[in-house]
């Protein structure tokens, strides 16, 4: 790929509103904070926990929380995008004045003290200790206020939000519109649940029916299947969360790529897009069903149940982006935006990032493909050794060699790993001993040398070569090549940290944790050898623990 279209080129002023030190970096930095409080309080507190309240301001917060929220959310996020385009001209002189203030540290103080005290009324709010019902959510609502505004006012001042919110003109109309619609939506959507469970179950039976004999089918209970293996259609199978997902995306592309189309014919592709997912869910009930009643049960509820939404969604939104820019009809350039006769090893970002993308795949088939016990679990080092071994003449410019520190922070990164793992509680069951104990000798053997050669081989390399050597540096560059390892910048760390940490799922904390030690390791020598090698020694250790203690459920 030759590099994005002529309109996509960043300029010299776009370069320099996403520096790492103006308001771009600030921005990043408060979302990053709102969500991970927004994540820590979604899982603390349970506003269907005050349903049994009294009515008044309690019964208010219980029945109308989650939709206020969604709202505020949505207001932002369009304001964000709505606003970008309303003021980006004169974002670039408040940016570089932002780049040269300091933050006002009493902010981020007043900021952590309101959540604080808002953390201490959540207790009173949400414990059920009998308390003065108005006066105490009046103060729960202003400490939460308070945090929201001091958080904001820490990254950006008063004044420049102030500047801020006036440039941004009409966008305020459209967030507040959307604010408003939202919920809305929302409640009006629970209601498409039954139609579109009852299509869902007509079209799951007119296509398995010629391949499932004595089909069971119940309407009144949407059970469907044969004598041996039936599933209940239930609304949150019905499509619409996946229908959701792809208007949202498509809706975002478009408007983010929006000077590469023709409108409105562009538009067709939204509601083609949504009847396509809606199908696609159709037949991934469809053929669970056939898998079911095949024998295969585990495979079906497991694996496929969980991975076939996902692949169909990644499908279809590849399609799309491929579909738009190709298709002379939709496209307004008269050149493909991609050129797809470019070998992809002249791409520098893909020898950083294809590995980690192969070993995502790889594990979405094989969990498509397994049950409770991922016996294909091969495919996975299989699939980042080939991408490993195909740009192997990249990554000769890569510095390998490491140093002492590095089996240091793999050994300190290991203990934090297993410290937090029990303090948080977050060990689950695992198929692994009932799927090994059901193989031969040699099978076995063969699945645990390469899962312990993926865990410490592949992908520390394609991991380290993703996160460390391409999203820390690509924070900080467009050009991420020319960034020096050595390089450090707060903003850089801390997302490409926590993207690794969110790619762990429960274990988030302990993986965002592991991401920051990681990225110190490759920049105290600048090596990203160093990198690889903690990480190497860091699962090298748990494969150990594993396989010693049965600590199954970290693997």
């Amino acid at each position: 790929m030759n590099g994005p279209s002529p309109v996509l080129l960043p300029t010299v002023g776009s370069q320099k509103l996403f520096s790492t030190r103006g308001l771009s970096s600030r921005v990043v930095c408060l979302v990053g904070l709102f969500v991970l409080e927004l994540i820590v309080l979604s899982i603390w507190l349970d506003t269907s926990a005050l349903n049994d309240s009294k009515p008044g301001l309690i019964a208010a917060v219980a029945d109308l929380g989650p939709y206020i929220l969604r709202s505020i959310v949505v207001l932002s996020a369009v304001l964000l995008v709505f606003g970008y385009s309303k003021a980006k001209n004169t974002l670039l002189p408040i940016s570089e004045r932002l780049a040269d203030a300091s933050p006002v540290w009493r902010f981020l103080a007043a900021h952590f003290a309101a959540m604080s005290a808002f953390a201490f009324l959540s207790v009173l709010l949400f414990g059920g200790t009998p308390r003065a019902e108005t006066p105490l959510v009046l103060a729960w609502l202003a400490a939460g206020l308070c945090g929201i505004a001091t958080g904001v006012f820490f990254f950006i001042p008063p004044k420049v939000f102030r500047e801020l919110a006036g440039s941004a003109g009409s966008a305020w109309i459209y967030a507040a519109a959307a604010a408003v619609i939202t919920p809305v939506l929302t409640a009006s959507t629970q209601r498409l649940w039954k139609g579109a469970t009852a299509l869902t179950f007509e079209l799951v039976r007119f296509f398995i029916n010629p391949f499932v004999p004595g089909l069971v089918a119940i309407p009144a209970t949407r059970t469907i299947g044969s004598q041996k293996f039936t599933v209940e259609i239930a609304p949150a199978c019905s499509g619409l969360e996946g229908m959701g997902l792809i208007l949202v995306f498509s809706v975002l592309w478009l408007w983010f790529f929006r000077r590469d189309y023709k409108f409105p014919r562009v538009l067709l592709l939204i509601p083609i897009g949504v009847s396509v997912m809606f199908l696609l869910n159709v037949m991934r009930i469809a053929i669970l069903i056939v898998i079911g009643n095949a024998g295969a049960s585990n495979v079906a509820l497991g694996g496929f149940h969980s991975q076939a939404g996902w692949i169909a969604f990644t499908g279809v939104a590849l399609a799309l982006a491929s579909v738009t820019h190709r298709a002379p009809w939709f496209s307004s350039h008269r050149t493909p935006a991609v050129v797809v006769d470019e070998p992809l090893a002249e791409n520098p970002s893909a020898a950083f990032l294809v590995p980690f993308l192969a070993i995502l795949a790889a594990a979405i088939v094989s969990r498509a493909a397994s049950g409770t016990f991922e016996w294909m679990y091969p495919l996975r080092f299989i699939a980042a050794a080939g991408t490993l071994l195909f740009f192997r003449r990249k990554y000769a410019s890569v510095n390998w060699r490491f140093g002492w520190a590095a089996p240091l922070v793999g050994g300190l990164v290991f203990i934090l790993w297993i410290g937090l793992d029990r303090i948080a509680g977050t060990r689950t069951e695992s198929g692994i001993p009932g799927g090994l104990a059901q193989l031969p000798a040699a099978a076995r053997m063969g699945w645990l040398a390469f899962r312990i050669l993926a865990a410490v081989i592949t992908v520390p390399i394609g991991e380290e070569l993703a996160f460390r050597g391409f999203l820390l540096r690509r924070l900080m560059s467009e050009d991420f090549e020319s960034v020096s390892l050595q390089r450090w910048s707060f903003l850089a760390v801390s997302v490409s940290s926590l993207a690794f940490g969110l790619m762990h799922g429960d274990r988030w904390v302990a993986g965002s944790i592991a991401g920051l030690l990681y990225a110190f390791a490759q920049k105290w020598r600048g090596r990203t050898g160093d990198a690889v090698v903690a990480h190497g020694v860091t699962n090298a250790l748990i494969s150990i623990w594993v396989l010693w203690g049965g600590h199954w459920s970290l693997w």
